[in-house]
Protein backbone atom coordinates (compact mmCIF):
# COMPACT_ATOMS: atom_id res chain seq x y z
CA UNK A 1 0.00 0.00 0.00
CA UNK A 2 3.11 2.26 0.18
CA UNK A 3 2.78 3.00 -3.20
CA UNK A 4 -0.29 4.99 -2.73
CA UNK A 5 0.86 7.32 -0.19
CA UNK A 6 2.70 9.60 -3.44
CA UNK A 7 -1.04 9.71 -4.98
CA UNK A 8 -2.55 10.72 -1.73
CA UNK A 9 -0.53 13.36 -1.12
CA UNK A 10 -0.73 14.85 -4.48
CA UNK A 11 -4.94 14.41 -4.52
CA UNK A 12 -4.85 16.11 -0.93
CA UNK A 13 -2.24 18.53 -1.93
CA UNK A 14 -4.63 19.49 -4.98
CA UNK A 15 -7.87 19.87 -3.17
CA UNK A 16 -6.17 22.38 -0.50
CA UNK A 17 -4.81 24.72 -3.00
CA UNK A 18 -8.72 24.25 -5.44
CA UNK A 19 -9.83 25.17 -1.82
CA UNK A 20 -7.80 28.78 -1.24
CA UNK A 21 -9.53 31.41 -0.94
CA UNK A 22 -9.25 34.47 -3.55
CA UNK A 23 -8.17 37.64 -1.42
CA UNK A 24 -9.24 40.31 -2.63
CA UNK A 25 -8.35 44.01 -0.40
CA UNK A 26 -10.57 46.51 -0.10
CA UNK A 27 -8.96 49.80 1.21
CA UNK A 28 -11.15 52.62 1.50
CA UNK A 29 -12.49 54.96 4.16
CA UNK A 30 -14.96 52.93 6.55
CA UNK A 31 -14.20 56.35 8.70
CA UNK A 32 -13.75 60.08 8.03
CA UNK A 33 -15.58 62.45 5.56
CA UNK A 34 -15.99 60.16 2.81
CA UNK A 35 -17.36 56.98 5.15
CA UNK A 36 -20.51 57.20 3.90
CA UNK A 37 -19.52 56.94 0.26
CA UNK A 38 -17.13 54.37 0.92
CA UNK A 39 -20.08 52.21 2.80
CA UNK A 40 -21.66 52.54 0.18
CA UNK A 41 -18.98 51.21 -2.66
CA UNK A 42 -18.10 48.34 -0.23
CA UNK A 43 -22.16 46.97 -0.22
CA UNK A 44 -22.08 47.47 -4.17
CA UNK A 45 -18.58 44.91 -4.10
CA UNK A 46 -21.18 42.68 -1.72
CA UNK A 47 -23.88 42.80 -4.19
CA UNK A 48 -21.57 42.72 -7.43
CA UNK A 49 -20.34 39.24 -6.33
CA UNK A 50 -23.18 37.88 -4.77
CA UNK A 51 -24.96 38.42 -8.51
CA UNK A 52 -21.50 37.52 -10.33
CA UNK A 53 -21.66 33.80 -8.14
CA UNK A 54 -25.06 33.16 -7.77
CA UNK A 55 -25.14 33.72 -3.89
CA UNK A 56 -22.35 30.84 -3.79
CA UNK A 57 -19.75 33.50 -3.47
CA UNK A 58 -17.15 31.16 -4.76
CA UNK A 59 -15.00 31.90 -7.94
CA UNK A 60 -12.67 29.16 -10.10
CA UNK A 61 -14.26 26.80 -7.37
CA UNK A 62 -12.42 28.90 -4.91
CA UNK A 63 -14.35 30.88 -1.72
CA UNK A 64 -14.06 34.83 -2.47
CA UNK A 65 -12.89 36.71 0.41
CA UNK A 66 -12.78 40.63 0.64
CA UNK A 67 -10.38 42.04 3.31
CA UNK A 68 -11.31 45.64 4.07
CA UNK A 69 -8.87 48.02 5.41
CA UNK A 70 -9.85 51.29 6.89
CA UNK A 71 -7.71 54.21 5.00
CA UNK A 72 -9.36 57.00 7.52
CA UNK A 73 -8.94 59.09 4.67
CA UNK A 74 -5.06 59.39 5.46
CA UNK A 75 -2.59 59.18 2.20
CA UNK A 76 -0.28 57.62 4.01
CA UNK A 77 -2.12 55.28 5.69
CA UNK A 78 -4.14 54.08 2.88
CA UNK A 79 -0.64 52.94 1.07
CA UNK A 80 0.78 51.58 3.60
CA UNK A 81 -2.36 49.33 4.31
CA UNK A 82 -2.18 48.20 0.29
CA UNK A 83 1.35 47.44 0.37
CA UNK A 84 0.05 45.22 3.76
CA UNK A 85 -2.63 43.87 1.45
CA UNK A 86 0.07 42.54 -1.31
CA UNK A 87 2.93 41.47 1.04
CA UNK A 88 1.25 40.06 4.01
CA UNK A 89 -2.54 39.32 2.81
CA UNK A 90 -1.23 38.08 -0.18
CA UNK A 91 -4.13 39.39 -2.20
CA UNK A 92 -5.03 38.24 -5.63
CA UNK A 93 -6.07 42.93 -6.34
CA UNK A 94 -6.93 45.69 -4.36
CA UNK A 95 -9.72 48.15 -5.18
CA UNK A 96 -9.06 51.41 -3.51
CA UNK A 97 -8.13 55.04 -3.37
CA UNK A 98 -11.30 56.74 -4.03
CA UNK A 99 -9.98 60.35 -2.46
CA UNK A 100 -7.83 61.98 -4.50
CA UNK A 101 -4.64 62.81 -2.85
CA UNK A 102 -4.48 58.91 -2.07
CA UNK A 103 -4.15 58.20 -5.60
CA UNK A 104 -1.24 58.27 -6.99
CA UNK A 105 0.43 56.81 -4.03
CA UNK A 106 -2.13 54.34 -4.39
CA UNK A 107 -0.64 53.41 -7.81
CA UNK A 108 2.55 53.39 -7.49
CA UNK A 109 2.87 50.81 -4.90
CA UNK A 110 0.78 48.81 -7.26
CA UNK A 111 3.34 49.11 -9.69
CA UNK A 112 5.99 48.56 -7.19
CA UNK A 113 4.27 44.92 -6.28
CA UNK A 114 3.36 44.22 -9.70
CA UNK A 115 -0.36 43.55 -8.36
CA UNK A 116 -3.61 44.33 -10.16
CA UNK A 117 -5.41 48.17 -8.60
CA UNK A 118 -8.80 48.80 -9.10
CA UNK A 119 -8.94 52.72 -8.77
CA UNK A 120 -12.55 53.82 -7.41
CA UNK A 121 -11.33 57.29 -8.01
CA UNK A 122 -12.71 59.62 -10.90
CA UNK A 123 -9.44 61.74 -11.22
CA UNK A 124 -8.16 62.00 -14.76
CA UNK A 125 -4.59 61.06 -13.12
CA UNK A 126 -5.46 57.57 -13.10
CA UNK A 127 -5.71 57.42 -16.66
CA UNK A 128 -3.25 60.26 -17.60
CA UNK A 129 0.13 61.14 -16.55
CA UNK A 130 0.46 59.05 -13.39
CA UNK A 131 -0.71 55.66 -15.45
CA UNK A 132 0.60 52.25 -15.15
CA UNK A 133 -0.14 48.88 -16.47
CA UNK A 134 -0.96 47.76 -13.04
CA UNK A 135 -4.07 50.13 -12.81
CA UNK A 136 -7.19 50.10 -14.47
CA UNK A 137 -10.61 51.75 -13.91
CA UNK A 138 -14.30 50.92 -14.26
CA UNK A 139 -15.66 54.21 -12.58
CA UNK A 140 -16.19 57.18 -14.75
CA UNK A 141 -13.63 59.72 -15.05
CA UNK A 142 -13.88 63.37 -14.76
CA UNK A 143 -13.21 63.85 -18.56
CA UNK A 144 -16.01 61.22 -19.05
CA UNK A 145 -18.30 63.55 -16.89
CA UNK A 146 -17.74 67.00 -18.40
CA UNK A 147 -17.49 65.74 -22.00
CA UNK A 148 -21.40 64.20 -21.17
CA UNK A 149 -22.52 67.41 -19.58
CA UNK A 150 -20.76 69.04 -23.03
CA UNK A 151 -23.37 67.30 -24.58
CA UNK A 152 -25.79 68.31 -22.82
CA UNK A 153 -25.76 71.87 -23.20
CA UNK A 154 -23.32 72.31 -26.71
CA UNK A 155 -25.22 73.03 -30.02
CA UNK A 156 -23.60 75.27 -32.88
CA UNK A 157 -24.55 78.68 -31.64
CA UNK A 158 -24.91 78.33 -28.41
CA UNK A 159 -22.88 80.51 -25.52
CA UNK A 160 -22.12 79.12 -22.51
CA UNK A 161 -20.69 80.54 -19.23
CA UNK A 162 -18.48 78.82 -16.89
CA UNK A 163 -18.66 78.77 -12.67
CA UNK A 164 -15.83 76.47 -11.72
CA UNK A 165 -13.82 76.30 -8.32
CA UNK A 166 -10.81 77.40 -7.55
CA UNK A 167 -9.31 73.66 -7.79
CA UNK A 168 -6.74 72.33 -9.78
CA UNK A 169 -8.97 69.42 -10.42
CA UNK A 170 -11.61 71.91 -11.71
CA UNK A 171 -9.76 73.60 -13.67
CA UNK A 172 -8.22 70.63 -15.69
CA UNK A 173 -12.09 69.86 -16.38
CA UNK A 174 -12.68 73.05 -17.31
CA UNK A 175 -9.70 72.53 -20.13
CA UNK A 176 -11.62 69.60 -21.38
CA UNK A 177 -15.14 70.96 -21.36
CA UNK A 178 -14.63 74.35 -23.54
CA UNK A 179 -12.83 71.60 -25.72
CA UNK A 180 -15.77 69.24 -26.04
CA UNK A 181 -17.71 72.13 -26.58
CA UNK A 182 -15.91 73.87 -29.48
CA UNK A 183 -16.28 70.00 -31.33
CA UNK A 184 -20.15 70.61 -30.71
CA UNK A 185 -20.21 74.04 -32.44
CA UNK A 186 -20.44 76.09 -29.16
CA UNK A 187 -18.44 78.94 -27.69
CA UNK A 188 -17.35 78.98 -23.69
CA UNK A 189 -16.58 83.01 -23.67
CA UNK A 190 -16.88 83.56 -20.03
CA UNK A 191 -15.33 82.08 -16.95
CA UNK A 192 -15.18 82.45 -13.41
CA UNK A 193 -13.44 80.61 -10.57
CA UNK A 194 -14.22 80.67 -7.18
CA UNK A 195 -13.85 78.92 -3.53
CA UNK A 196 -16.95 77.81 -1.91
CA UNK A 197 -17.69 80.78 0.17
CA UNK A 198 -21.74 82.33 -0.74
CA UNK A 199 -20.64 86.19 -1.25
CA UNK A 200 -18.53 84.83 -3.95
CA UNK A 201 -20.34 82.50 -5.71
CA UNK A 202 -23.51 84.96 -5.79
CA UNK A 203 -21.36 87.92 -7.46
CA UNK A 204 -19.84 85.49 -9.82
CA UNK A 205 -23.09 84.50 -10.36
CA UNK A 206 -24.60 87.85 -11.42
CA UNK A 207 -21.13 88.81 -13.43
CA UNK A 208 -21.63 85.67 -15.74
CA UNK A 209 -25.54 86.64 -16.19
CA UNK A 210 -24.55 89.93 -16.99
CA UNK A 211 -21.97 88.83 -19.45
CA UNK A 212 -24.25 86.50 -20.67
CA UNK A 213 -27.28 89.40 -20.87
CA UNK A 214 -24.98 91.57 -23.02
CA UNK A 215 -24.03 88.93 -25.60
CA UNK A 216 -25.00 89.10 -29.23
CA UNK A 217 -26.94 86.82 -30.94
CA UNK A 218 -26.79 83.20 -29.53
CA UNK A 219 -29.34 80.23 -30.06
CA UNK A 220 -28.96 79.65 -26.50
CA UNK A 221 -27.39 80.85 -23.27
CA UNK A 222 -26.25 78.46 -20.41
CA UNK A 223 -24.44 78.87 -16.81
CA UNK A 224 -22.65 75.71 -16.34
CA UNK A 225 -21.45 75.10 -13.36
CA UNK A 226 -18.29 72.59 -12.99
CA UNK A 227 -17.79 71.68 -9.08
CA UNK A 228 -15.66 68.79 -7.62
CA UNK A 229 -16.31 68.58 -4.11
CA UNK A 230 -18.75 70.60 -1.49
CA UNK A 231 -21.96 72.52 -1.55
CA UNK A 232 -22.84 73.04 -5.08
CA UNK A 233 -23.36 76.89 -6.07
CA UNK A 234 -26.83 75.94 -7.45
CA UNK A 235 -27.91 75.13 -4.27
CA UNK A 236 -27.45 78.41 -3.11
CA UNK A 237 -30.14 80.08 -5.41
CA UNK A 238 -33.26 78.24 -4.37
CA UNK A 239 -34.34 81.44 -2.46
CA UNK A 240 -32.11 83.79 -4.15
CA UNK A 241 -33.59 86.72 -5.97
CA UNK A 242 -31.28 86.55 -9.04
CA UNK A 243 -32.82 86.75 -12.46
CA UNK A 244 -31.62 84.32 -15.03
CA UNK A 245 -33.94 85.82 -17.95
CA UNK A 246 -33.60 83.26 -20.63
CA UNK A 247 -30.59 82.17 -19.64
CA UNK A 248 -30.85 78.11 -18.37
CA UNK A 249 -28.45 76.67 -16.13
CA UNK A 250 -26.28 73.44 -16.76
CA UNK A 251 -24.58 70.93 -14.42
CA UNK A 252 -20.81 70.91 -16.05
CA UNK A 253 -19.63 67.55 -13.90
CA UNK A 254 -21.41 65.08 -12.19
CA UNK A 255 -23.91 65.71 -9.10
CA UNK A 256 -22.99 62.52 -7.56
CA UNK A 257 -21.94 63.91 -4.45
CA UNK A 258 -24.99 65.62 -3.26
CA UNK A 259 -27.95 63.21 -2.28
CA UNK A 260 -30.45 66.33 -1.09
CA UNK A 261 -30.36 70.08 -2.37
CA UNK A 262 -32.78 72.46 -3.50
CA UNK A 263 -32.25 73.72 -7.01
CA UNK A 264 -33.78 75.87 -9.60
CA UNK A 265 -34.97 73.77 -12.39
CA UNK A 266 -31.53 72.38 -14.15
CA UNK A 267 -29.98 69.64 -16.32
CA UNK A 268 -27.08 67.71 -16.79
CA UNK A 269 -25.33 64.26 -17.02
CA UNK A 270 -24.94 62.21 -14.74
CA UNK A 271 -23.19 58.78 -14.10
CA UNK A 272 -25.95 56.10 -13.38
CA UNK A 273 -29.32 56.55 -12.67
CA UNK A 274 -31.41 53.81 -11.55
CA UNK A 275 -34.20 53.79 -13.70
CA UNK A 276 -31.04 53.15 -16.44
CA UNK A 277 -32.02 51.27 -19.67
CA UNK A 278 -33.58 47.86 -18.56
CA UNK A 279 -30.94 45.04 -18.49
CA UNK A 280 -30.74 42.32 -16.10
CA UNK A 281 -28.05 43.31 -13.70
CA UNK A 282 -29.68 46.44 -13.08
CA UNK A 283 -33.27 44.88 -12.61
CA UNK A 284 -31.78 42.95 -9.51
CA UNK A 285 -29.77 45.53 -8.09
CA UNK A 286 -32.55 48.07 -8.02
CA UNK A 287 -35.09 45.31 -6.55
CA UNK A 288 -32.76 43.71 -4.11
CA UNK A 289 -31.87 47.38 -3.19
CA UNK A 290 -35.66 48.61 -2.47
CA UNK A 291 -36.27 44.94 -0.64
CA UNK A 292 -33.08 45.01 1.51
CA UNK A 293 -32.52 49.07 2.68
CA UNK A 294 -36.22 50.42 1.29
CA UNK A 295 -34.25 52.61 -1.28
CA UNK A 296 -33.33 52.60 -4.57
CA UNK A 297 -29.18 52.66 -5.18
CA UNK A 298 -27.31 55.31 -5.79
CA UNK A 299 -24.15 55.98 -7.90
CA UNK A 300 -21.95 54.53 -5.92
CA UNK A 301 -23.39 51.19 -4.76
CA UNK A 302 -23.32 50.81 -8.91
CA UNK A 303 -20.14 51.21 -9.01
CA UNK A 304 -19.09 49.12 -6.15
CA UNK A 305 -21.13 46.52 -8.12
CA UNK A 306 -19.45 47.65 -11.51
CA UNK A 307 -16.22 46.58 -10.16
CA UNK A 308 -17.28 43.14 -8.67
CA UNK A 309 -18.41 42.18 -12.06
CA UNK A 310 -15.24 43.46 -13.68
CA UNK A 311 -13.62 41.12 -11.24
CA UNK A 312 -15.44 38.07 -11.48
CA UNK A 313 -15.47 38.15 -15.12
CA UNK A 314 -11.81 38.42 -15.43
CA UNK A 315 -11.07 35.61 -13.20
CA UNK A 316 -13.55 33.64 -15.23
CA UNK A 317 -12.30 34.01 -18.19
CA UNK A 318 -8.19 34.27 -17.15
CA UNK A 319 -9.39 31.14 -15.55
CA UNK A 320 -6.62 32.20 -13.35
CA UNK A 321 -5.42 34.52 -10.57
CA UNK A 322 -2.43 35.01 -11.86
CA UNK A 323 -1.75 39.13 -12.41
CA UNK A 324 -0.28 38.50 -15.84
CA UNK A 325 -3.30 36.47 -16.83
CA UNK A 326 -5.51 38.59 -15.62
CA UNK A 327 -4.21 41.55 -17.36
CA UNK A 328 -4.43 40.15 -20.53
CA UNK A 329 -7.70 38.67 -19.72
CA UNK A 330 -8.97 42.83 -18.16
CA UNK A 331 -7.50 44.44 -21.22
CA UNK A 332 -10.38 44.93 -23.56
CA UNK A 333 -13.11 43.01 -21.50
CA UNK A 334 -16.56 43.28 -22.04
CA UNK A 335 -18.75 42.69 -19.55
CA UNK A 336 -21.92 43.46 -17.91
CA UNK A 337 -22.80 46.17 -15.54
CA UNK A 338 -26.19 47.71 -13.71
CA UNK A 339 -25.13 50.58 -16.56
CA UNK A 340 -25.41 48.13 -18.88
CA UNK A 341 -22.45 46.73 -20.59
CA UNK A 342 -18.81 48.54 -20.78
CA UNK A 343 -15.86 47.31 -22.44
CA UNK A 344 -11.94 47.72 -20.72
CA UNK A 345 -10.20 50.43 -23.22
CA UNK A 346 -6.99 48.62 -24.21
CA UNK A 347 -4.62 51.53 -23.83
CA UNK A 348 -5.57 53.29 -20.88
CA UNK A 349 -7.58 50.76 -18.72
CA UNK A 350 -10.78 53.09 -19.13
CA UNK A 351 -14.10 51.50 -19.04
CA UNK A 352 -15.65 53.48 -21.34
CA UNK A 353 -19.60 53.35 -20.33
CA UNK A 354 -22.96 55.48 -20.52
CA UNK A 355 -23.84 58.46 -18.97
CA UNK A 356 -27.53 59.94 -18.35
CA UNK A 357 -29.02 63.50 -19.01
CA UNK A 358 -30.84 64.23 -16.24
CA UNK A 359 -33.57 67.14 -15.51
CA UNK A 360 -33.77 68.30 -12.15
CA UNK A 361 -37.31 69.47 -11.10
CA UNK A 362 -37.71 71.03 -7.56
CA UNK A 363 -40.87 69.13 -7.09
CA UNK A 364 -40.29 68.40 -3.43
CA UNK A 365 -38.86 71.91 -1.37
CA UNK A 366 -36.32 69.08 0.69
CA UNK A 367 -36.03 66.64 -2.28
CA UNK A 368 -35.88 67.40 -5.44
CA UNK A 369 -36.32 65.15 -8.56
CA UNK A 370 -33.84 63.71 -11.29
CA UNK A 371 -36.27 63.12 -14.13
CA UNK A 372 -34.56 60.61 -16.60
CA UNK A 373 -34.21 61.91 -20.45
CA UNK A 374 -31.69 59.82 -21.92
CA UNK A 375 -28.76 57.45 -22.15
CA UNK A 376 -25.52 58.93 -23.59
CA UNK A 377 -23.86 56.18 -25.37
CA UNK A 378 -20.12 55.41 -24.67
CA UNK A 379 -19.60 55.78 -28.79
CA UNK A 380 -21.01 59.55 -28.12
CA UNK A 381 -18.56 60.52 -25.36
CA UNK A 382 -15.18 61.14 -27.40
CA UNK A 383 -12.72 60.37 -24.38
CA UNK A 384 -9.00 61.05 -25.60
CA UNK A 385 -6.55 58.73 -24.76
CA UNK A 386 -3.78 60.25 -22.31
CA UNK A 387 -1.56 57.39 -21.00
CA UNK A 388 0.52 57.40 -24.14
CA UNK A 389 3.93 59.48 -23.86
Amino acid sequence: MKWLIPGLFTLFATMAVSAEPIRIAHVYDRSGALADYGRQLQLGLELGFEYATAGSNRLLDRPLQILEKDSQLNPARSRGLLAEAYADDDVVLAVAAMASPAVIGAMNVAADFRRILIVESATDAVTGAAWNRYVFRVARSWSQDVIANALVAARPGVCIAILAQNQDAAMDSVAVYRKAVNKLGAVVFEEEYVSSADEQVRAALQRLVTALSERGACAEKYIAAIWVAGTHPFELLADDALDFGDIKLSFGSSINQVTKRRLLEVEGAIDYHFQSPTNAVNDWLVTQHLRRFNSPPTPYVAQGMSQALFIAAAIQKAGSTATEDLIEAMEGLSFETPKGRMIIRPEDHQALQSMYHVRLINQDADQPTLQLLREIKPREIDLPIHSRP
